[in-house]
């Protein structure tokens, strides 16, 4: 199994160099537009196939003086012909105009959502998206109404930014006598998070005078009355109050949250150095989950924060991720 398997990965190997020499040669900013300088196209296997069946058909046809055999070997030519003009066109003129993709963590896939549009001159379904070299199973990409998006999963190994690979988009339509293909490559860096600690501690005791409040049904101190809203206990009802009004009333109380938290650095002092970036980068996510306002504090950069929601959180975390690897 190993001696026949070498030879495929260096065929592979030598395929994906001759690749680099395809247009395009570097990363170039989206959109960009497949025009017949950046298609290619060759026969397929079957292809190949199909071509010696007509060669075979023409030399028999020609030594027999067979003129029916002639024009079926001619027609099964124009066939094999528009089959390559058509494979051809299922790429002309077709758009990628974005490529996206959501941060994950270090180690997990990455979903790379390609963003394609095209005039509506002709149907364009079935196009194949992968990579070059071949780092994850391709996708199909089918457009409707002059738009498409498939998503190609890629792996990731380490936090920072990921680069893009070269993309190619390829289609074996409408006979899959040809394979045409085209090739982008998106000078377009993605975001891959810290891996946060998995069993990591508690929040640090939340410093500073600024302290957060939540209301609710039961707490601590009495913070104001309200209408009775359906749902309510009857425990909360201000009897006394409800009698005065002639109405319902509600006590609701204050729950204090504690003050703000510091995810300082220094905080992580004694753990390696990608150990701190992922203690860190789990109290983020702790925090979020408890509804707690925090701020970061990283060595030469300027605090972030107090805040908390989805935009803080990925500011938070992508300063982690951005931090020199040790």
């Amino acid at each position: 199994m190993a001696t026949t398997g070498a030879p495929r990965q260096r065929v592979r190997a030598l395929l994906d160099r001759l690749a680099l020499l395809a247009r395009p040669r570097a990363p170039e900013t989206l959109p960009v537009r497949f025009d017949r300088r950046r298609i290619y196209v060759l026969p397929t296997g079957f292809g190949l196939f199909y071509s010696a069946l007509l060669g075979t058909m023409v030399l028999g046809g020609l030594n027999y003086n067979n003129n029916p055999a002639l024009l079926l070997a001619l027609l099964m030519v124009g066939t094999g012909l528009a089959s390559l003009i058509a494979a051809q066109l299922q790429l002309s003129g077709l758009r990628v105009v974005a490529i996206d993709a959501e941060p994950v963590a270090a180690g997990q896939s990455i979903r790379v959502r390609v963003h394609a549009q095209a005039a509506l001159d002709r149907q364009r379904r079935g196009l194949q998206v992968d990579t070059v070299p071949a780092l994850a199973p391709g996708t199909l990409l089918d457009l409707d109404e002059g738009r498409g998006e498939a998503d190609i999963a890629l792996p990731t190994h380490r936090r920072g930014w990921f680069e893009v690979p070269r993309l190619r988009l390829s289609t074996t339509r409408p006979l899959g006598l040809a394979r045409a293909w085209a090739y982008v490559w998106p000078e377009l860096p993605l975001l891959v998070h810290a891996v946060p600690e998995t069993q990591g501690p508690s929040l640090p005791q939340g410093q500073g005078e600024t302290a957060q409040s939540r209301m609710k049904p039961t707490g601590e101190d009495v913070h104001h009355l309200r209408n009775y809203r359906a749902g309510d206990t009857r425990r909360a009802i201000a009897w006394k109050a409800s009698a005065r009004r002639d109405s319902l009333l509600v006590r609701e109380y204050e729950q204090p949250l504690g003050a703000d938290v510091v995810l300082d650095w220094q905080a992580t002092a004694g753990l390696p150095y990608e150990a701190r970036i992922s203690r860190l980068a789990h109290w983020v996510d702790l925090a979020e989950r408890e509804g707690r306002r925090y701020r970061l504090a990283l060595p030469g950069q300027p605090t972030l924060g107090p805040d908390h929601g989805a935009q803080h959180r990925h500011a938070c975390q992508r300063a982690l991720a951005l931090l020199p690897h040790g």
